[in-house]
């Protein structure tokens, strides 16, 4: 996996799952030594779930941003540009191979 994007997904994929498993772990240990129900316990892992997937969204924006700050810098142009201009071939090649 060369692409340093996926190695940070991937990275954070990882952690994000450890994390969520740790979190677990210590939920559990809490519910055992009474200091938590495990309506508290379900509850609380509901909402550190939440968070975290606003937190992944707000993630992903912010990245779709850099993204394309990044396609603008160097200048390079969308698959729609792209398109259009394949588009435009297509039509001057037919305007081309018509007879007069």
């Amino acid at each position: 996996m060369k692409n340093p994007i996926k190695k940070g997904m991937a990275l954070g994929l990882g952690l994000a799952v450890a994390s969520k498993e740790q979190a677990q772990k210590m939920m559990d240990d809490l519910v055992k030594k009474g200091e938590m129900s495990k309506q508290e316990s379900k509850e609380f892992m509901q909402d550190v779930m939440k968070k975290g997937e606003e937190k992944q969204m707000e993630m992903d924006t912010m990245m779709h941003e850099r993204m394309k700050k990044m396609m603008s810098e160097l200048n390079l142009a969308s698959k729609d540009e792209v398109q259009m201009l394949e588009q435009r071939v297509v039509e001057l090649e037919n305007q081309i191979k018509k007879p007069d």
